[in-house]
């Protein structure tokens, strides 16, 4: 899953980003509206957060632009405490949750998590597919019962194959999921960790539609 953190506080940016990633997420920066708009606007995010106090143009501007675009991606605003405003200006523009500040980190990934699940059609954190549950909340995976131990690639290919289990995600959408925005991004990378995966699962549950991408789905015995 790829977050974009558009924040002008350096300080706050990194802190955010580094939770992020610990918690298993590819992570961009963007420290204007500009370049945040521009980053939004160009590439595929499963999340957004978005400060509304942003140098350049403004987090209430920036949304309205990608809303007017047809962006339909789950944005996180940052608003500050005391200004009641903000938040209904935010939610008017097309928001889709918000946290004052200050926050606590845990209560940003604990939104971003909801945001995502809510928009893949989930609603509990915990995501089951035939024998394998997946953890959103503690970032980790199962196989009746059993944990998988999985590489930080390996976790991210499953839980976005998770979260659109029954759907044929192409490699170049998991690339653009996977990889953040510098990456040397290669589709061909793609085949070796669905092998991976596939291997340690152990049931015949991630499927090559041939010339399209991978579908994962529930074995028909749903064991």
């Amino acid at each position: 899953m790829r977050i974009l953190v558009v924040e002008d506080d350096v300080n706050l940016s990194r802190q955010l980003s580094e939770a992020l990633k610990d918690a298993g997420y590819v992570v961009d920066q963007a420290f204007d509206g500009e370049e945040g708009h521009y980053l939004g606007d160009t590439e595929p995010y499963d999340a957004i957060i978005l400060d509304i106090g942003l140098p350049e143009m403004d987090g209430i501007t920036v949304l309205e632009k990608w809303r007017a675009d047809g962006k339909g991606m789950p944005v996180l605003l940052l608003t500050a405490r005391d200004r009641w405003s903000d938040k209904v200006a935010g939610i008017d523009a097309g928001a889709d949750d918000y946290v004052a500040k200050p926050f606590h980190v845990e209560e940003v990934l604990a939104r971003i998590r909801a945001l995502i699940r809510r928009a893949a059609g989930h609603a509990s954190a915990d995501i089951i597919c035939g024998p394998v549950r997946l953890d959103t909340k503690g970032s980790k995976a199962s196989v009746n019962g059993e944990a998988l131990k999985l590489t930080s690639h390996e976790y991210r290919l499953l839980s976005y194959l998770m979260h659109h289990m029954g759907e044929v995600v192409s490699r170049t959408e998991l690339v653009e999921h996977m990889y953040d925005q510098d990456f040397d991004r290669d589709s061909n990378t793609i085949e070796v960790f669905v092998g991976r995966l596939r291997k340690k699962i152990g049931v015949d549950m991630i499927e090559t539609v041939r010339g399209l991408g991978y579908r994962m789905q529930a074995p028909a015995n749903g064991k």
